[in-house]
């Protein structure tokens, strides 16, 4: 397993996408989005919408694909992922990633796409789904070629996508093992840089999901996230407004965790242990902190809803950034290959 990036590795670039899952919700933004916004001011990124992944399960219905991919990078637009600081763009508009992926599919044995994690738990987990495909087999391959065709330093990742990065390690090593002997290697051997996972939960306590109707969204109406903080479960044990509670049963005290100062959660707990407060007032104070912060992200997602055209100009101009350094790399791979014909 890959160690988190130790402080003595420079690190200048970054490579990060995200599957095209449509109007993001604040369990991305807290999970990976606010992760994104400090890198992009410290390193060179580039950050993909990942249509191509989401065909994988979505193969079947690829308008959801297609639909998702605009609310998805409008969202990272409004909340602050900036063109002028990284390349902002789509996957499948760089085919070059197809390429690589497979000139890397010759090299790669079967044996270390099926020990990835990750394959056999989704099965499981979408076992609704015909995921019997090479497609679906192949897409830690592909995330490989998609880190590997920009020649990361590292990749930000969470605990569970580390083995996807030791793949990633193992291709780029046989690659130049095979290829490039007598020359300078082409592709480095990406860092998995472990950044910290989101403690926000869903409104019920579970995992924040869509698929679970627990999530607020980014850009949602402001009466919505009302409505669904102010109906958020409780402690059971708070009944009646006189009745105690224990914070660490309740669901809103876990948003308070991510959210309020450590002399308001002092409060929290002192209020709701001693029912010295109800549970609508402690949910007055989460609504304020999210609305301080969902605001701004929705004023600025409002304004580029007005514009779409510029957003598309922004996505194109990167979509061509990373055409620009695709075509570099895949120019030394056909060379390593020998498939340079110059015709």
């Amino acid at each position: 397993m890959s160690e988190p990036v130790s402080q003595e590795k420079e690190i200048n670039r970054i490579v990060s996408g995200m599957r095209s899952s449509g109007k993001l919700h604040l369990g991305h933004y807290k999970g990976v989005l606010e992760n994104w916004l400090k890198l992009q001011d410290e390193k060179e990124c580039f950050f993909f919408a990942a249509d191509w992944h989401g065909l994988t399960t979505e193969y079947a219905n690829p308008e959801v694909v297609k639909a998702g991919i605009w609310d998805m990078l409008m969202d990272w637009l409004a909340v602050g992922i900036d063109p002028e600081k990284s390349t902002i763009f789509i996957q499948s508009q760089v085919p070059e990633h197809a390429e690589l992926h497979l000139l890397l599919s010759f090299m790669t044995p079967l044996s270390w796409l099926e020990r990835v994690p990750t394959y056999k738990d989704q099965i499981t987990q979408l076992r609704e789904k015909d995921l019997g495909t090479y497609g679906f087999l192949g897409y830690p391959l592909l995330q490989s070629a998609d880190i590997m065709m920009y020649r990361a330093d590292a990749v930000p990742v969470g605990e569970d996508q580390v083995p996807h990065i030791e793949l990633t390690r193992e291709i780029a090593r046989r690659f130049n093992f095979l290829y490039r002997q007598g020359k300078p290697e082409l592709f480095p051997e990406c860092q998995a840089l472990l950044m910290p996972t989101s403690k926000l939960p869903g409104l019920d306590g579970r995992k924040m999901s869509k698929s679970y109707g627990n999530a607020i969204t980014l850009c949602e109406p402001w009466k919505d996230t009302e409505k669904k903080v102010k109906t958020m479960p409780t402690d059971p044990a708070r009944v009646r407004r006189e009745d105690p509670g224990t914070p660490e049963k309740c669901p809103v005290w876990g948003f308070h965790q991510v959210y309020s100062t450590e002399i308001e959660r002092d409060e929290i707990r002192e209020g709701c242990t001693t029912a010295g407060i109800g549970c609508l007032d402690c949910k007055k104070i989460l609504l304020t902190h999210l609305n301080d912060e969902l605001q701004p992200i929705r004023d600025r997602r409002e304004d580029f809803a007005k514009r779409p055209d510029d957003v598309r100009d922004i996505i194109q101009a990167g979509n061509e950034k990373a055409r620009r350094e695709a075509r570099k790399t895949m120019d030394k791979v056909r060379k390593s290959y020998k498939i340079d014909y110059n015709l």
